[in-house]
């Protein structure tokens, strides 16, 4: 079986980044010669070589474990999970930004899109949704898209599809995953059918709940400089509505 080399890695990287190795070299501070002896195997770089490349090409850190192994390295990322001890300053923060945020929705997911924790303003939506779709792990995607979940409540499905598909699409050309191309063929490939809806900056999403209809949109929160790859890879979403009468729905509505 074949095994990759450093080096092919590194270039793979650099090419699905659209750098050449001049630009790489440049960000890197080294030579575009260095480069170019670390691709083709001439040259064995260090574990800090390795890492000073991998931080300009954007690599994300379970990929950068990859590297180091290529490069006869020991792996320096853990991947711990969110609950375990080491994490418990992260794991506070992330809580506080969920509390703080209700009574709008907010919810932390991972890289596949697997729903790790929510806050309370997101339990009467999750109410609704078939017991199937709630067992762990619970994906968003599939949650929202599925007519066993939000689908039925969703007034712009097809607006809402296309942004998972930009989202997830943009995902893959970072970074390969077989996961995520799964998911991706699964539920977004094809068309994207459905009613548009006119926005200048973010595309909402429109829910009809109760009778009425609830304006959304959503921001994301990553952490800046994670050193474990569960935090690397965790997302924060919250949603915030788009008018006054949806954020009174909220207001008012709330018994958490």
């Amino acid at each position: 079986m074949d095994v990759d080399t450093v080096g092919e890695l590194l270039r793979r990287w650099r090419q699905r980044r659209a750098l050449s190795q001049l630009d790489l070299a440049i960000a890197a501070g080294v030579s575009a010669r260095h480069v170019s002896l670390v691709e083709t195997g001439k040259s064995r770089p260090s574990a800090d070589m390795i890492l000073r490349l991998a931080e300009q090409l954007h690599v994300p850190l379970r990929d950068r474990n990859r590297l180091l192994l290529a490069g006869g390295f020991a792996p320096r990322y853990q991947r711990r999970p969110l609950g375990d001890a080491a994490l418990s300053a992260a794991r506070d923060a992330v809580r506080r930004v969920l509390r703080a945020h209700e009574p709008y929705p907010a919810l932390v997911f991972d890289r596949g899109w697997n729903i790790v924790e929510t806050n309370r303003a997101v339990d009467p939506f999750l109410a609704s949704v078939a017991p199937e779709l709630r067992r762990p792990p619970v994906n968003l995607v599939r949650l929202a898209l599925d007519p066993r979940g939000f689908a039925p409540m969703i007034v712009n499905l097809g607006d809402v599809r296309a942004v998972f598909r930009t989202r997830v699409g943009r995902q893959l050309a970072a970074a390969a995953d077989e996961e995520l191309t799964a998911l991706y063929e699964e539920l977004l490939a094809g068309d994207i059918t459905g009613p548009r809806v006119d926005a200048d900056v973010v595309i909402p999403m429109v829910l009809r709940v109760d009778g009425r209809e609830l304006r959304l949109f959503s921001t994301i929160t990553t952490f800046g400089t994670p050193l474990d790859i569960t935090l690397d890879e965790v997302a924060i979403e919250s949603y915030y509505p788009a008018d006054d009468r949806s954020a009174a729905y909220f207001r008012a509505g709330g018994s958490w």
